[in-house]
């Protein structure tokens, strides 16, 4: 019972959001829709995926998305809390596009704790501090670079031509085995 009702929901999602482009079919029971414009702190991308026993329980509602990194996590937090709150109010019938079209009604009330300046929404991550800070010696780096020698580069140099290339018949060695190997042809 549940399959069908998923299914004829499917088939509504995809017949009101067609040409949306803010509107995402990840797969069969996973759906995006993203509010808002690309660059705008108040923009965001909302994930509902539906359980196996969807529309008898809860849809799992998520704004993990990369685009949403510019987020504040309490303002994440009171976005899903709401949006639960709605859906619980819905259990037992269709409700992605009711809690779509919810959130595009409330968008205001629900961003009021939202910066509106990047930059702000970005200065939790800038006022990270790191403890163990590590101080590079001159002796560490020295060890680090102990790469290959001046004689070593000359003769990987001389192995190449003068566009960088490895020359023609450097590997005639693999090509001679696979030849051994596949039993070329032999003159009887």
């Amino acid at each position: 019972m549940n399959s069908e009702n998923q299914e004829e929901e499917l088939e509504v999602l995809k017949s009101i959001y067609e040409g949306d482009a803010n509107f995402k079919e990840m797969n069969a029971k996973t759906f995006q829709y993203k509010y808002g414009t690309e660059g705008d702190p108040h923009s965001f991308v909302l994930e509902i995926s539906w359980p196996e026993s969807y529309p008898e329980s809860l849809p799992i509602i998520s704004l993990d998305a990369f685009y949403n990194k510019h987020m504040q996590p309490s303002v994440k937090e009171n976005i899903i809390f709401k949006l639960l709150k709605e859906a619980d109010a819905n259990i037992g019938s269709a409700m992605t596009y009711t809690l779509i079209e919810w959130v595009k009604e409330n968008l205001e009330e629900l961003l009021v704790d939202q910066p509106l300046n990047l930059d702000t929404c970005t200065s939790h991550v800038a006022n990270l501090e790191i403890d163990d800070k590590v101080e590079p010696s001159s002796k560490d780096n020295k060890d680090r670079r102990s790469g290959l020698t001046k004689a070593q580069k000359r003769r990987q140099w001389d192995r190449m031509d003068g566009k960088g290339e490895k020359i023609r018949g450097f590997d005639w060695v693999d090509v001679i085995k696979h030849l051994s190997q596949t039993g070329g042809a032999q003159a009887s």
